[in-house]
Formats: C-alpha cells, structure tokens, sequence
C-alpha cells in the first residue's frame, strides 16, 4: 500500500527525542519559521531566540501592512515579536479564529474552496501541530492567516486539541512533523478525494502528483514560501502546481504563465483551469470593488517589486 511506504517520508527532519513532547517537565525544543524575504527566525518558549538575515531588502506587502521601509533584523524579530503577541503564534495561547489576511492568499483561496465545494478538504502545516487535515474553512484560515514558512515545530497540546475542537485533524500529534505527502495519503484514507495541498518544493509536488495518480483522486496544489528556490527548482515546480504564489522570487516572474493573477506586488498566479476557478471563486468573496480585465499576463510594475 502506498501509505505504507509514505509514513518514513519527512520533508522536514524532527531532531532526536529522548524525551515524551507531551510532559510539561520536558524542555521545549524550538520552532523555526523563515519569514519576511526567508529571514529564518527560531522561537523558543514563547520568545525569539535568533533572527538570520534576509534574503530581500523590501517587500510592499510588508511595507503596506506594518510600515516596514527596510528588512532588517530588528525589523523581523519585531514582526516575529508581533505575531506571538496577537495570534499566539508558537504558545499555547495560539488563536485559531483569524479573520482574512490578504484577500488572496494560499489560506483564503482554500477557505472559499471549501466553502464553495470546489475541494473537499485541505492539508496545511501548522505551528505546533505540524501537518494538519481539516475540511474547516475557518479552520484553515485561522492556522494559515499569517503563517510564513514553518521549518520546523513541536507538539503544542493546546494547539492540537484546538485543532481538534475546530474539526482539524494533526497527522503526526506526538512529533508535529510537515509532510504534506503523508497528509495527502491519510485524507485519502479518511475518504477525501479532492484534496488542496500546500507546497513548498517540486519534489514535494511531484510525490503528490504521483499520490494523485496511483489513488485516483483530484489534487489541488498550491506552492507557497519559494523565494529561495533556483531557477531550475521554480520551472519544474510551476510544472507541477496548480497556483502559486509569486512571494519575493524573480525566477517565478520571469517563467510563470498563468491563466490567471490576482495582485501585482506578491501576486498569486493560476496555472491550470483548476486553480483559475478556485481564485475567481475568491474573487466573489471579496467585498471590496474588484477589476476584472484581460490582457497579456503577468503584470508586475516594476515598482512595486519586492527588492
């Protein structure tokens, strides 16, 4: 059986454990998450520990919502700082009932998707849980609403009986692992069958596709947090996927052909008539006056680019 050979698959590598995760007598291990132009950031006990430099000087998302002129390492650990503060991020305080972020992110797109009937259910990672199954558009909105790159995380009960309360499923409860792939198999066996994943590889990718094939379901794929990836990594990615989201990444704006863009500064890109659906779903959701135009895509002026 496919899953069989999956559960040994880890996209994320969980240090060695001596210890039960679960005892509050036990040492809390770090998170880490890269964030704001793939600064990586480890938090530990509610606290930033460490804040690694960024990749990017400035990003107009940023720069619209905080007030961030330029990326440094003050500036993220503040930002990091905040979200512990407000949504709990990383503790045991973590809100799960977060309103809308952006209008058009990978978290928003879900939520309509399911909502709508267009998916059936989601795997997503979250902070403390790791790779987390729910058919809960709340849900999902609430643990992706301002989530960056999680790298790596630790069991946080709270959060999962959170989680749990909210009608989300944690794969991996004792070690809070990120495997999408996994993820994808154990909604299967649940009885999902169209299925929206997010990504941050092709590789990843590719396995789910393969997943998609062997077990004859239908796979929405949804590629986040790739700013860093090579040129030959963005290619064979977009590839694969069904939206992705334009992030800080040069290479995706100069392959990307997609059948629809949302968004001209971190834009989110439709590659297949799947995703072109789900973000027009979106889109009447919106309750603000949205353009809808047609031209040659993608749009991105210059001056609103990440740098």
């Amino acid at each position: 059986m496919l899953l069989s050979r999956m559960v040994f698959i880890r996209t994320t590598s969980a240090p060695e454990r001596v210890y039960n995760p679960r005892s509050s007598n036990t040492p809390t291990m770090p998170h880490i998450m890269e964030m704001l132009g793939t600064s990586r950031v480890t938090v530990a006990d509610g606290k930033v520990v460490d804040v690694g430099k960024s990749r990017i000087r400035w990003c107009p998302l940023f720069d619209k919502l905080h007030g961030i002129k330029e990326i440094t390492e003050d500036a993220v650990r503040a930002n990091m700082e905040f979200r512990i503060a407000e949504l709990g991020m990383f503790t045991k305080a973590r809100n799960l009932d977060v309103d809308v972020f952006v209008n058009f992110g990978a978290s928003e797109v879900m939520m309509t998707g399911l909502r709508t009937g267009l998916i059936d259910t989601t795997v997503t990672a979250c902070d403390g849980a790791g790779t987390v199954i729910t058919d809960n558009p709340g849900l999902v909105q609430g643990m992706g609403a301002q989530i960056s790159g999680l790298v790596e995380t630790e069991p946080i009960q709270e959060i999962i009986d959170g989680i749990g309360k909210r009608g989300g499923i944690v794969v991996d409860p004792d070690v809070a692992s990120i495997d999408p792939a996994v993820g994808v198999c154990r909604a299967v066996e649940l009885g999902y069958r169209r299925i929206a994943v997010t990504v941050i590889d092709p590789a990843t990718a590719l396995l789910v596709r393969r997943i998609e094939s062997e077990l004859g379901i239908k796979a929405t794929i949804i590629a986040a947090h790739i700013t860093a990836l090579s040129r030959a990594e963005v290619q064979d990615l977009l590839d694969l996927v069904d939206i992705v989201t334009g992030c800080a990444s040069k290479h995706v704006r100069d392959l990307v052909k997609p059948l629809a863009q949302v968004g001209t500064a971190i834009p989110l890109f439709a590659l297949t008539e799947v995703g072109k659906e789900l973000v027009i779903e979106r889109a009447k959701e919106i309750e603000t006056p949205v353009l809808i135009n047609t031209m040659p895509l993608p749009v991105l002026p210059e001056q609103k680019q990440p740098r």
